[in-house]
């Protein structure tokens, strides 16, 4: 890769410390620097962005690009986990990485998105998960689900999460859901705090969709929901409306630049 775009969570890295480090290494080994905030133009293939900050940066700098890169992305942990950004932050790694990158020694994995669309207007896409829970206060919502246009349950629960393999270490495993392979294609559907010993995550094909109904309440009243899309892009969905989730036809690429398997990695971020 010869081609770069800086993508940086400033409350990670003060003053661009690290940002502007990274820019000068690759600019005097002869690539092409840009931030993100100066960049103009499409993302073609012979574009990397690199992403410096946690999980929650890669995710909004996944959705600023609308989805659109055509080249990989590779991430500099300064966070705290760090599932998605895969260096971590040293001198020495990020260096290693640099020169990896540069001489195009790393792989590209694929990731499956996600598509919703609430009563079939604009869909939009998510890496991580679609979310859906109470606006405020403390109460228990009920969901019907649908699944391929047939019947699957009515949930009870503090609100409902549709992920991604990416997502399945976000807000799904907080929820007590699966943790899967980020490189396989399937869609989770985990409840949060459900009322009920029976509704437990399930996992789908890739090839489903997911239609969520949101009724009344129990009591008979109006249900006020927020749903969320990888966290950042929020609507407002209510008694009588209906959120559709599918596979999206688009995909996110990564720069995997450890020769590490998918399970070292979880094994080495589950004991740290």
């Amino acid at each position: 890769m010869k081609n770069f775009v800086i993508y940086t969570n400033p409350n990670k890295d003060k003053n661009l410390e690290v940002s502007s480090k990274v820019k000068e290494f690759l600019e005097e080994r002869g690539a092409k620097a840009s931030f993100f905030k100066d960049h103009t133009g499409d993302y073609p293939e012979d574009v990397c962005m690199i992403v410096l900050g946690g999980d929650g940066t890669m995710l909004r700098a996944s959705m600023e690009t609308g989805f659109s890169m055509q080249g990989p992305m590779v991430g500099i942990n300064l966070g705290t986990l760090g599932f998605l950004a895969e260096i971590e932050n040293s001198s020495s790694n990020i260096e290693k990485s640099l020169e990896k990158l540069l001489s195009d020694d790393f792989r590209i994995e694929k990731r499956m998105l996600l598509e919703g669309s609430i009563n079939g207007n604009d869909k939009i896409c998510s890496l991580n998960d679609v979310v859906l829970a109470r606006k405020e206060g403390l109460y228990v919502l009920n969901f019907d689900i649908f699944v391929n246009g047939q019947p699957l349950a009515n949930y009870s629960a503090d609100g409902i999460i549709v992920s991604t393999p990416t997502g399945s270490t976000g807000y799904n495993l907080s929820a007590g859901g699966p943790i899967a392979n980020p490189a396989s294609e399937l869609i989770m559907l985990t409840p949060i705090c459900p009322h009920s010993l029976n509704h437990r995550s399930i996992i789908l094909s890739s090839e489903d969709e997911i239609m969520i109904s949101i009724p009344e309440s129990k009591e008979g009243g109006s249900q006020e929901l927020e749903i969320s899309f990888d966290g950042s892009r929020k609507a407002a969905v209510s008694t009588g409306d209906r959120v559709t989730i599918r596979r999206s036809g688009k995909y996110a690429k990564f720069a995997k630049i450890g020769k590490d398997s998918f399970v070292e990695v979880l094994n080495r971020k589950m004991n740290e």
